[in-house]
């Protein structure tokens, strides 16, 4: 038996007035995803456990099949493990984004999307500037926008507004004990960063955290797994899982990602000996947080056309097969953020028919949510 886990980021949404009240799931032509859902099971999930914050780290630890409840110790943390590095017990780590803001406005949690070359290159400079300031810090090149700082384990102390949180609207500075080293660091980013060619004009942290304590994967589920993303916090995950990490130079983050190639990569490592491998796409999310609804909607039909089509077809060939799929959260279109609702999701067999249903928001409003971290098990269990 073979398994895919597909997660397309922040697909799910509220009712679109540009869509006339309807969602972009309910949108976009996808056929491939259509006959999926028809002798699928379909239903709710509730990725984010009340009371958590709705973001990608939380939701896609559950759909990885662990409790956010028991195992989540911060979004940073998890992206540190996938550059590769280990927190010792006297360090925290902060997500430290590239930005544009703009007379005290969050222009862009993105940064106006730079390369990871450009962010690498501004990274270094905040290493060689910036972190000899202050005792313990070190700042870490991710992808894009996305990077990283250690600081001092005391640095936690401190409430911080996710960035994405903040789109078109005045920022809110760090709050708590530690907030002052916080706002000197990313004030210090700004007389950095005026001297690069590139919109994005200061850092911003957030996300803090200590070092996770996750489970093996295989010793948790009992069946060796790979993933593909360009997403730290998704491949911090895989890191501290144990799980087998596929990277290709073309997956981006962003609207313009390989999505052949995240599929080639799947079906290869499954053909060569993988139980399970999991398929993340950014993409849907940042259509979201940007307000884009066409590119939302092309993302999902990106979806089925680029990945779905050919993936089912290559999977009946190697065998038996199960699919689940599911956002790690809803990014509504009409809100540019992340919220807590549940989710979507479809689980199908290639030899048991389910109920069948429709994989759209309205299609399940009327299924109870089942906790997120308990699909996992579903989809093995069959």
């Amino acid at each position: 038996m073979k398994y895919v886990v597909c997660v397309p980021d922040g697909c799910a949404d509220l009712p679109v007035p540009e869509l006339d009240g309807r969602t972009p799931l309910e949108v976009a032509h996808m056929p491939m995803l259509d006959t999926l859902a028809a002798r699928a099971v379909v239903g709710r999930a509730a990725v984010i456990p009340e009371g958590m914050p709705p973001g990608s780290d939380v939701g896609n630890m559950s759909i990885m099949g662990f409790d956010p409840v028991q195992f989540h110790t911060g979004r940073a943390p998890i992206e540190v493990a996938a550059m590769g590095r280990t927190l010792r017990p006297d360090q925290t780590a902060f997500r430290c984004n590239l930005v544009v803001v703009h007379d005290g406005v969050m222009v862009d949690y993105a940064g106006a999307n730079p390369s990871s070359e450009e962010g690498a290159a501004v990274v270094a400079a905040l290493q060689d500037e910036v972190a000899p300031r202050y005792e313990g810090v070190e700042f870490l090149a991710g992808v894009g926008f996305r990077n990283a700082m250690i600081a001092p384990k005391e640095w936690i102390d401190a409430d911080c507004t996710p960035p994405h949180d903040l789109s078109g609207d005045p920022i809110v500075l760090p709050t708590g004990p530690a907030a002052g080293r916080l706002i000197e660091v990313m004030e210090a980013s700004r007389e950095v960063m005026e001297h690069f060619d590139m919109e994005a004009d200061q850092t911003w942290l957030w996300g803090q955290g200590f070092q996770p304590q996750v489970p093996s994967f295989r010793e948790t589920h009992g069946v060796e797994a790979g993933l593909v993303t360009a997403v730290d916090l998704v491949r911090g995950i895989g890191v501290l899982s144990g799980m087998k990490i596929c990277d290709i130079p073309s997956a981006t983050g962003w609207y313009d990602t390989d999505y052949e190639g995240k599929r080639d990569i799947a079906l290869a490592e499954l053909e060569a000996g993988l139980d399970l491998f999991v398929i993340h796409v950014e993409a849907t999310d940042e259509a979201g947080h940007a307000g884009d609804v066409a590119a939302k909607v092309e993302a999902l039909e990106h979806w089925d056309r680029r990945i779905l089509a050919d993936l089912v077809p290559a999977l009946d060939a190697m065998g038996p097969w199960r699919l689940l799929m599911l956002p790690d959260h809803a990014t509504p279109l009409t809100t540019r953020t992340h919220t807590p609702d549940p989710v979507p999701y479809l689980l199908v067999d290639s030899a048991v028919d389910g109920p069948g249903g429709t994989f759209t928001e309205v299609g399940v409003a009327d299924r109870a949510p089942v906790p997120g971290h308990a699909l996992m098990g579903r989809l093995l269990a069959g």
